[in-house]
């Protein structure tokens, strides 16, 4: 497990480039990640907890199989897209988790159609909170579609975006497939995330996710990683790619570490 200690941000460039530090197990008050492809992400907070982002175990550079997640306390939804939705009605089934999404995907298709059960689903709207044993989970504004799968009713809710603030203070924007809005530098200023995991996916601009970094500095001195999600492993030839987020992020002169992350590696992050 790679060690990125914040804010010795210099340090952290250092460990995470050269591989010096490697974790066997979890050191207390740290925040573990996990890239596990495509938008899903996996939190192993410092007191045990599981959260889960958009856990699509078909995309195609997965490698996770669903028995493999035998702990998962929190799944986070952004819209009712296939690939947001995922495996998450399968996952909490198997694990008792919740499932954080927009009211209107919960209610018509998560517990309709998927069959999960009304208490491990929390109905969202954009600007609620939530708590789940000291992590805090904000729902935000994002520009994108929400069209669920049929047979159901075409309409999933606002799409989100999710803010969430793990026991040791860290907190985490998870952007969902948002284009870039003016929102970012308010939730920036008010909720002051350490990361940023940010859309990528092939035909975003790699500018638009380096202004999306300048937005989220908005009054936040605690802003030091930043990551994409949604993109490629190997990017297809023309597609937005890491690299290109990266190089448009180092035109703006922004102080921050860009992170692509290794497919499955685990990340600590402390506050």
């Amino acid at each position: 497990m790679k060690r990125l200690s914040i804010p010795l941000a210099l340090f952290a460039v250092a460990l995470f480039f050269t591989g010096a530090q490697t974790l066997s197990a979890q050191t207390k008050g740290e925040l573990k990640m996990e890239w596990l492809s495509h938008s899903h992400f996996r939190f192993t907070s410092p007191n045990g907890k599981v959260v889960l982002t958009n856990p699509h175990l078909d995309a195609a550079d997965n490698k996770t199989k669903l028995e493999e997640l035998t702990k998962v306390d929190v799944i986070v939804v952004a819209d009712g897209h296939r690939d947001e939705i995922g495996k998450a009605p399968e996952i909490a089934a198997k694990t008792g988790a919740s499932i954080v999404a927009p009211r209107e995907l919960a209610v018509g298709y998560l517990a309709k159609f998927a069959k999960v059960p009304e208490k491990q689903l929390v109905l969202a709207g954009i600007g609620d909170r939530f708590n789940f044993d000291g992590i805090t989970v904000r729902v935000v504004h994002s520009i994108h579609g929400s069209g669920v799968p049929e047979p159901t009713a075409p309409y999933g809710g606002n799409a989100a975006g999710f803010i969430i603030t793990f026991e040791n203070g860290y907190t985490v924007y998870f952007t969902g497939s948002t284009a870039i809005h003016s929102d970012m530098a308010l939730y920036a200023s008010l909720y002051k995330p350490d990361m940023a995991i940010i859309i990528l996916s092939g035909n975003r601009d790699p500018k638009d996710a380096a202004h999306m970094v300048r937005l989220f500095m908005t009054d936040n001195p605690n802003l030091k990683t930043v990551l994409p999600h949604h993109h490629r492993v190997k990017p297809a030839k023309g597609a937005a790619s890491p690299e290109a987020m990266e190089a448009e992020i180092k035109k703006l002169g922004l102080p921050v570490t860009f992170l692509n992350p290794e497919l499955g590696e685990a990340y600590s992050f402390t506050k």
